[in-house]
C-alpha cells in the first residue's frame, strides 16, 4: 500500500511541482497510510457494518428507516429518503425514511421527470449541488422548510431469486445542509458502498420472508391433511375458519371472508368469515357484483392499474387504503368501517382458467399502503388451497349421493326380473315393467349426472316442487323395502300441485334425498313412520318431512346457527342458502320435523 501511495504522490501534477525530496515522500505515503486510510477504512467498516446490521425480520419500512438514519449519521448528512420504482404506475413511490417526515414527502413521483427516477432510469448516481437550481427536483418548498439544500441519489436495488422476475429498483436519497455542494468521487463511492450494504440487508429479508412462506404454506397443507386423515368431513366454511388464524398472525388483520362469484359474474355470495361476528354481511348472504364497486374491479378480466391515495388496483389485488374516502365503497360499507375501525380492505381474486371464481376480503385495522409480494402470495396460496378443498367437499358430497339412485336401480331392476320369472304373459305386467325400467333409467341418468357433473349443480329451471318430491319420496320407498325395515311406515304424501320454484334439479334431487335418507335414519329400530307434505306458505313453496324419533336440543341449535356436521345436513343448509331458501327445525310429539321453503317463480302457476 506505501509503495503505491508513494508512486502517486511522485506522479501526481500538483505534488511533483513541489519538488519535493524522496525521503519527504517516503514519510508521507507513511502517513496518509498509518494515521489517515486506516483510520478512514476504519470508520467506512464500522458505518457499512451498522447498516449491515440492520434486523431483517423488521418490516420493509422499518429497515429502510433504520438504514437511513445509519446513513446520514455515518456521512454527516441532514437527512434520507428511499423511493422504490412501481413498474405498474411508473411512479417512484415514498418507502420512508430519516430527517424529513412522510407528511413532508409526495407519496409518489414520476418516474419520467424525478431525480429519483433519473437514478433508475440511467442506473447510477445523481450528486445534486444546489436542490433550488434543479429542474428534476418537484417540491422545493419542502427544502426550504428542512433547511437542506443539496443531495446525493444512489441506486438501491432488492434482488430478485426468482427466474424472469425482475429485480426492484429505486433510489437512496442524501440531503445535506450546505447551498452548491460539490461531492467528492470519494463521497459519491462511499454512499454506493451503504446503498449496496442496504441491499444485502434487503436480500436476507427477502430470505427470511420467503422461508417464512413456505412455513406457512406447510402449516396450511398440514391442517387440511390433518382433518382429512382424521376422515373428518371437509367443510369449506369450517375449514375457512380453522385456516384463518395463520393469515391473521401473518397479515395482522381484524377479520376476513370468502366470497363465491357465480359463474356469469353477476353475483356474489358469501361463504364464510372470520371471526363470525364480525362480518359485513351475514354467512349465506348473496348479492349483485355491481353492488360494491370494488368487487367490480376486483372481478374483471384485467383491471387497469390505479394508484391514488384512496386506493391501489393491481391485476392480484384491489387494496382500499381509506374505505371512508374510497369512490369504491359504498355507504353502508363506510358505516361498518367507521364502527369496527376498519381502515384498509384487501381483495385478492382467485382465478380458474382466467376467471374469477373466489373472492378473499381482509379487513385491516391499520391503513396498509401496500401488500408485499409474500403477503399476496401467501393469501393466494391458502385461496387456492381451500378451492381445493371444496373439490373434495364437493366429491364426499357426490359420494354420499350415490347411494339412493344406486339402491333404486337394483331394487327396481330386480323386481322387473321377478315379475318377468313369475309371468309368463308380458302383455299382463307390461305396464309395471315400464314403469319399473322407467325409474331405473331415471335414476342411471342421474347416477351419469352425479359423475360426470362434477362441477356445479347444473342449470336452474322452473321446476314443480311436489312432482319433484314426490319422484324422491318413492326412490325412498324402496330404498327402504330394499334395506327390509318392515317396520317403518311411508305415510301418503300430501301434494300441493303447482307449486314453481326456480333451482337446479340436480341441486334440488340431492337436498330431498338427503332429507328423506336422514329422516329414515333417524327412525328407531322398534319403528315409526315418515310423512311429507308439499304447501304453500305466502309466496314461498314449502316441503315439510316428519319422521319418528326427536332430534337433540342442542343438534336443533346447530342447524338454526348453520353449524351443522353432517355431511348430508351441510348440502342441505349450502343449497338453501345459495336459493334464498329458509330452513326450520323442530320436534313434537315425539317426532322431528324439517322444513325447507323456497321462493315461488313469479308469475308461475303457484305464484301469487
Amino acid at each position: 500500500m506505501k509503495t503505491s501511495l508513494r508512486r502517486f504522490l511522485a506522479s501526481h501534477p500538483g505534488i511533483r511541482d513541489l519538488a519535493l525530496p524522496g525521503d519527504v515522500l517516503e514519510r508521507l505515503a507513511q502517513l496518509l497510510e498509518e494515521d489517515f486510510l486506516a483510520d478512514f477504512l476504519g470508520g467506512l467498516i464500522r458505518e457499512t457494518e451498522a447498516v449491515m446490521a440492520v434486523d431483517p425480520r423488521l418490516p420493509l419500512k422499518d429497515i429502510l428507516r433504520i438504514a437511513a438514519e445509519r446513513i446520514v449519521r455515518g456521512l454527516g448528512a441532514k437527512a434520507a429518503s428511499i423511493r422504490l420504482f412501481d413498474p405498474e404506475t411508473l411512479q417512484m413511490t415514498s418507502f420512508g425514511g430519516f430527517g424529513i417526515p412522510d407528511t413532508d414527502r409526495e407519496r409518489e413521483v414520476p418516474v419520467a421527470d424525478s431525480v429519483a427516477g433519473l437514478v433508475v432510469r440511467e442506473n447510477r448516481s445523481i450528486p445534486v449541488p444546489s436542490i433550488l437550481d434543479s429542474p428534476h427536483y418537484r417540491d422545493k418548498d419542502v427544502v426550504r422548510r428542512r433547511g437542506v439544500r443539496s443531495l446525493l441519489a444512489v441506486p438501491l436495488r432488492i434482488p430478485s431469486f426468482f427466474e424472469g422476475e425482475g429485480d426492484v429498483l429505486g433510489s437512496l436519497q442524501i440531503y445535506y445542509e450546505a447551498d452548491h455542494r460539490r461531492f467528492s468521487p470519494l463521497e459519491v463511492l462511499q454512499a454506493e458502498l451503504m446503498a449496496r450494504r442496504v441491499s444485502y440487508v434487503l436480500a436476507k429479508k427477502k430470505i427470511l420472508d420467503l422461508r417464512e412462506l413456505n412455513d406457512r404454506k406447510e402449516r396450511i397443507v398440514d391442517e387440511i391433511f390433518v382433518k382429512i386423515s382424521n376422515r373428518e368431513g371437509i367443510k369449506l366454511k369450517d375449514l375457512f375458519i380453522l385456516l384463518i388464524p395463520v393469515l391473521e398472525r401473518f397479515l395482522q388483520v381484524r377479520s376476513c371472508a370468502l366470497f363465491t362469484v357465480s359463474d356469469d359474474g353477476v353475483y356474489i355470495h358469501l361463504e364464510a368469515a372470520y371471526p363470525p361476528d364480525l362480518a359485513y354481511h351475514e354467512t349465506g348472504y348473496t348479492f349483485t357484483v355491481a353492488h360494491h364497486p370494488y368487487f367490480e374491479r376486483a372481478v374483471q378480466e384485467a383491471p387497469r392499474p390505479v394508484d391514488t391515495p384512496t386506493e391501489k388496483i393491481t391485476p392480484a389485488y384491489v387494496l382500499v387504503r381509506d374505505p371512508l374516502a374510497s369512490p369504491l365503497t359504498s355507504p353502508g360499507l363506510r358505516a361498518f368501517a367507521r364502527a369496527h375501525q376498519i381502515h384498509s380492505i384487501l381483495l385478492v381474486p382467485l382465478r380458474v382458467k382466467g376467471r374469477v371464481r373466489h373472492l378473499i376480503t381482509l379487513y385491516a385495522g391499520d391503513q396498509k399502503e401496500a401488500f408485499t409480494e409474500e403477503e399476496i402470495e401467501l393469501v393466494t396460496f391458502f385461496g387456492k388451497e381451500i378451492m381445493k378443498a371444496t373439490r373434495l367437499e364437493f366429491l364426499g358430497d357426490l359420494l354420499h349421493d350415490f347411494k339412493n339412485p344406486a339402491v333404486a336401480v337394483a331394487g327396481f331392476a330386480g323386481r322387473a326380473r321377478r315379475l318377468l320369472d313369475a309371468e309368463p304373459d308380458l302383455e299382463a305386467v307390461r305396464e309395471r315393467l315400464k314403469g319399473y325400467l322407467d325409474i331405473v333409467v331415471r335414476e342411471t341418468v342421474r347416477l351419469q349426472d352425479l359423475a360426470i357433473g362434477m362441477t356445479a349443480e347444473g342449470r336452474e329451471e322452473a321446476l314443480d316442487l311436489g312432482r319433484v318430491a314426490l319422484d324422491r319420496y318413492r326412490i325412498n320407498e324402496e330404498v327402504v323395502r330394499e334395506s327390509r325395515r318392515t317396520r317403518l311406515r311411508m305415510e301418503p304424501p300430501e301434494v300441493e300441485p303447482g307449486l314453481l320454484v326456480f333451482c337446479p334439479r340436480f341441486g334440488l334431487e340431492r337436498v330431498l334425498d338427503n332429507l328423506l335418507n336422514n329422516a329414515t335414519k333417524a327412525v328407531p329400530e322398534e319403528g315409526g313412520r315418515i310423512a311429507m307434505r308439499v304447501f304453500r306458505d305466502g309466496r314461498r313453496a314449502c316441503l315439510e318431512l316428519r319422521n319418528t324419533g326427536e332430534i337433540p336440543a342442542e343438534h336443533i341449535d346447530q342447524v338454526r346457527r348453520g353449524q351443522v356436521r353432517g355431511r348430508g345436513l351441510n348440502i342441505i343448509t349450502r343449497f338453501v342458502q345459495a336459493n334464498h331458501g329458509r330452513m326450520e327445525v323442530w320436534t313434537e310429539t315425539g317426532e322431528t320435523v324439517f322444513r325447507v321453503c323456497l321462493p315461488l317463480v313469479e308469475g308461475g302457476a303457484g305464484a301469487g
